[in-house]
């Protein structure tokens, strides 16, 4: 493949010498060019507005690759033309597979920032082709996409592939790691992980009885193919720009929005994997088609190696706060934690983070990037002097991705860790879908004693024409 590549830059080379550079440079392929092979990442943007256009600028700004190609279902849409202005000179397609089919060759690696339902037939074919995938978290909406994504990158060890929880390569991940490892953070019997800033949401109707009523089309958008796999919607506006993560059929609600902020280390380096038993306690407003206004899941995990069975609570919801410990101090916004994608930062009760419990220690946490702090403040004084050094990250997630592309990292939140984290909110969605309680089989990876909640690990069959993503 390489040689393949070289050929195409020698090429491309004679081509300029041979004047054919005025085209070249309109062609966006200009650039490349002036970078020695392995000295930047060339890199393709699936998704290009919104959360993705953020993702786009981080990448850029780390100075290690070219952005070679942007794509988006509805280019040309408000929210699009930032990035197409920063970027004019480079190659648009409407159509991820156009993309690819066109300039498979130029391109190493690619962002997917796209609604959670659509990560999965892009981070798929992008694997097929031998490209590297930094793809926004969850990973995908259904437990068995997830477990696919994972086999196909098992089955390409040598591709990068990075979620994108941001935090878990800043103080947290450090921080959660060193405390472990010298056994200020053992014995964990509970952690409770709480969102309760609102949510998009958080004003419907729960009564509802159909989706929302067919509008007209926006002329820059293909609905069709915004709709990827999944079967028939009528297009409205409240399943497009963010409003897509409130739906069961499209979207992950809050956990699967802020839990890979938030439970991330603990799952990693407490070992987690997968739970034994997943229940929706309490949800408020519960109905078919949108998520909860409130939710409390629990999650219970088994014993693992030297470590105690362990249940995560999940609290979400404006009013639905969990039990605060004595000695919890203040909840005072950490700078590290990023403001809701709605844009709007109402003073919560209680920050996004989680609260951990263990035998003789609890600790209290935010989201993101945030590190812990032993609480109540006694106990915290009594233990400054035990705390372990914690290194710096030598990389943000950003960074970290792209020189996991030039082999000169491993990435922090490859599909194998990040994948069972996401199977475990797959899971979460599917108690509060069915509002109910199952019992799961970590080892044969089923559902046991509920054959809707089983059906819902893999969902609906995929829209004629896209079967082919679901081979490994």
């Amino acid at each position: 493949m390489m040689n393949h590549h070289f050929s195409r830059r020698s090429f491309i080379k004679k081509s300029v010498i041979a004047g054919g550079a005025v085209t070249l440079a309109h062609s966006g392929i200009g650039n490349i060019l002036m970078a020695k092979p392995n000295e930047r990442v060339n890199l393709a943007a699936v998704g290009i507005g919104n959360r993705a256009a953020e993702i786009l600028l981080e990448f850029h700004k780390t100075g290690l690759c070219n952005i070679v190609a942007l794509c988006d279902t509805d280019m040309g849409a408000k929210h699009t033309q930032a990035i197409l202005e920063k970027f004019p000179e480079v190659p648009r397609f409407q159509d991820f597979r156009v993309m690819f089919d066109k300039m498979g060759s130029q391109i190493d690696a690619v962002s997917v920032g796209v609604p959670d339902f659509s990560h999965f037939p892009i981070t798929m074919m992008a694997l097929d082709l031998g490209k590297h995938v930094y793809v926004e978290k969850p990973m995908a909406r259904t437990f068995q996409e997830v477990e696919l994504m994972m086999a196909k990158a098992k089955k390409n060890p040598k591709l990068a592939t990075q979620m994108g929880n941001q935090g878990h390569s800043e103080a947290n991940y450090f921080q959660f790691k060193a405390w472990k490892d010298a056994g200020i953070i053992k014995d964990v019997t509970q952690i409770v992980g709480h969102m309760n800033m609102p949510r998009r949401w958080h004003g419907w109707d729960v009564n509802m009885k159909n989706f929302p009523t067919a509008e007209p089309i926006p002329s820059t958008l293909d609905w069709d193919l915004w709709q990827m796999q999944t079967l028939g919607h009528n297009y409205n506006k409240d399943f497009i720009n963010g409003q897509w993560r409130c739906w069961f059929d499209f979207g992950m609600g809050a956990l699967g929005d802020w839990g890979a902020h938030i439970l991330d280390t603990a799952h990693e380096f407490l070992d987690l994997g997968l739970p034994s038993e997943v229940s929706a306690i309490k949800l408020d407003g519960h109905n078919s088609f949108f998520f909860p206004m409130s939710s409390t899941l629990k999650f219970s995990f088994p014993k693992r190696k030297r470590m105690p069975a362990l249940d995560i609570m999940w609290y979400d919801g404006l009013d639905n706060l969990p039990p605060i410990p004595n000695g919890y101090g203040v909840s005072g916004l950490d700078p590290n934690i990023p403001p809701p994608s709605t844009g709007k930062m109402e003073p919560a009760k209680l920050n996004p983070g989680k609260i951990i419990y263990s035998k003789d220690l609890t600790f209290k946490g935010g989201s993101h990037g945030s590190t812990l702090s032993i609480i109540p403040e006694e106990k915290a004084q009594d233990m400054a002097s035990k705390l372990p050094e914690v290194a710096k990250s030598p990389s943000n997630h950003f960074a970290n991705f792209l020189k996991a592309c030039m082999g000169q990292e491993k990435t922090r939140s490859p599909f194998e860790i990040a994948g069972p984290l996401s199977q475990v909110f797959c899971l979460g969605v599917i108690a509060q879908r069915l509002n109910t309680t199952f019992k799961f089989d970590r080892e044969k990876k089923e559902i046991v004693n509920d054959k809707f909640a089983n059906a819902l690990l893999m969902g609906p069959p995929p829209k004629k024409g896209w079967e082919q993503y679901y081979i490994v």
